[in-house]
């Protein structure tokens, strides 16, 4: 095993879940890998979060047989540390632990310019269970859209798709509007042949945010069946994402032809149709994106970005 300072830790952290990979500082080759559940601060509370944190790196640790001491570098990607208040509890967290001798802790989506940009700049898009996009040019200097959460926002998210599709099927459940696949599908995942069953489930928390999000493939593959009422939630979703996508651009001021595109989430990386309307109607916004990036794992990203800290070659 190498000496423990050429160590570096990679962190992502989102609504749904967070890895922690414990990678050699020289190479990038990854050691361990640690999982824990939320650690967004602004949705699950900063006790919850920091608790979560801890498990990841703990079982990243566990995972390369090493004891756990400060290492030479981390990168965090966090959702919800937008706010300066999200940042100093992090930070408190990371001292407290003794996490690394150096980190930079920043929203999730910055990961994606280190993973999925040819020159670590671009647009980046997270489509998972919420979504936001995120802009940083070639000096360093960034802008954002979305990222409201779950109530304010979230377009084009899977939380965003599963609701809509659950609203759809309770109103065809009241035989307002066409009828719609979306109704048997949905009732099927509950394991019920009774609509009024959606009410418990929802409000008494069987389906909570992040089991309403794991709706989103049902709803998309209705709509890719041919099911006019699915379609247009697709349909609708893609083209607000693509509009916050571009809302980003504008922010940033980055070029509007070319761009570097990145992205990450189920939304975009497991569902193809999607993704290519998306696409569609971000052009269709003025934004004709360059190469295109699909980022399955963001903590990668988190890795170089560490290794940067130190001053490491990444290539």
């Amino acid at each position: 095993m190498p000496d423990l300072t050429s160590f570096v830790i990679g962190i992502d952290g989102g609504a749904s879940h967070t890895v922690a990979v414990l990678a050699d500082a020289r190479t990038g080759a990854e050691l361990g890998r640690g999982d824990g559940g939320p650690s967004n601060i602004q949705a699950v509370g900063a006790a919850s979060a920091l608790r979560e944190l801890n498990a990841a790196v703990a079982g990243a640790f566990r995972a390369a047989n090493v004891a756990r001491v400060p290492v030479a570098a981390a990168a965090l990607g966090l959702a919800g540390v937008d706010r300066a208040e999200g940042l100093d509890v992090i930070r408190g967290w990371a001292d407290l632990v003794q996490l690394a001798h150096k980190h930079t802790i920043a929203n999730d989506a910055t990961l994606l310019f280190a993973a999925g940009t040819p020159e670590g700049w671009g647009l980046a898009i997270v489509a998972g269970t919420g979504s936001i996009a995120f802009t940083l040019d070639c000096e360093g200097r960034d802008a954002r859209a979305g990222g409201w959460g779950y109530l304010l926002g979230d377009e084009g998210s899977a939380f965003r798709a599963g609701l809509l599709g659950l609203r759809a099927a309770c109103r065809a459940a009241d035989n307002i509007g066409a009828p719609t696949a979306l109704l048997p599908a949905l009732l099927k995942e509950l394991g019920s042949s009774d609509p009024r069953d959606f009410i418990p489930a929802v409000y008494r928390g069987k389906w909570d945010k992040a089991a309403i999000a794991r709706l989103a493939p049902v709803v998309l593959g209705v709509a890719a069946s041919g099911d006019r009422t699915a379609a247009a939630i697709a349909e609708s979703e893609a083209r607000e994402l693509a509009q916050t996508a571009a809302g980003a651009v504008a922010a940033g001021g980055l070029p509007r032809d070319g761009v570097p595109l990145a992205l990450t989430g189920g939304m975009v990386v497991e569902n193809a149709p999607f993704r290519e309307r998306f696409l569609r109607e971000l052009r269709a916004c003025g934004v004709t994106p360059g190469p295109v990036g699909l980022v399955e794992e963001p903590v990668v990203g988190a890795v170089v970005l560490a290794r940067k800290l130190l001053g490491e070659r990444t290539g």
